[in-house]
């Protein structure tokens, strides 16, 4: 899969790490075990298996700084009765107007990214059990807003980064 993703600032960043630890420091399932250079907290803006980086129109992350604004911690249903644990990213003006440029452009992006089924998100877990997701949601508070500051473009299967704004 490739995707085009929004960073965020270092002490944004440095606050959704230290929920990855809380996670794992307490058992659960937790992005803090991926240790890949490229695992970093981001926002999903679109994603699909035929997105190029030549395609991205770069212009449209004349925007950034865009302010990332927290909102619930979530969950979606993953394979046999596991759950994806997240925390859900408040969609602005900005935000889906940023979303539609880079949808305009997007060779059949997955059903996740259209317009109406996208919800911006950052992953903080995979695999949780119901009952682990109740344990996280008990752990966990509620993170101070932050910025995206950044954008880049992941390829999956050659597992490179390329960034697209600053």
């Amino acid at each position: 899969m490739r995707s085009i993703e929004l960073t965020l600032d270092e002490s944004t960043d440095a606050a959704v790490r230290a929920e990855w630890r809380t996670l794992a420091e307490h058992g659960l399932p937790s992005l803090a075990s991926h240790t890949a250079a490229s695992n970093a907290p981001h926002v999903t803006v679109a994603a699909g298996g035929r997105l190029t980086a030549d395609t991205v129109p770069v212009e449209a992350f004349g925007v950034l700084p865009l302010a990332a604004r927290f909102s619930a911690l979530s969950t979606f249903a993953a394979a046999r009765e596991r759950f994806v644990l997240v925390r859900t990213i408040v969609v602005t003006a900005e935000l889906l107007a940023l979303h539609a440029e880079i949808l305009a452009t997007t060779a059949e992006p997955v059903e996740t990214s259209r317009p109406g089924a996208w919800t911006p998100h950052v992953t903080l877990a995979r695999r949780l059990t119901a009952e682990q997701v109740g344990v996280a949601h008990a752990l966990l508070g509620s993170p101070d807003d932050g910025t995206f500051t950044a954008a880049r473009f992941w390829d999956g299967d050659t597992k490179t980064i390329t960034p697209l704004a600053p």
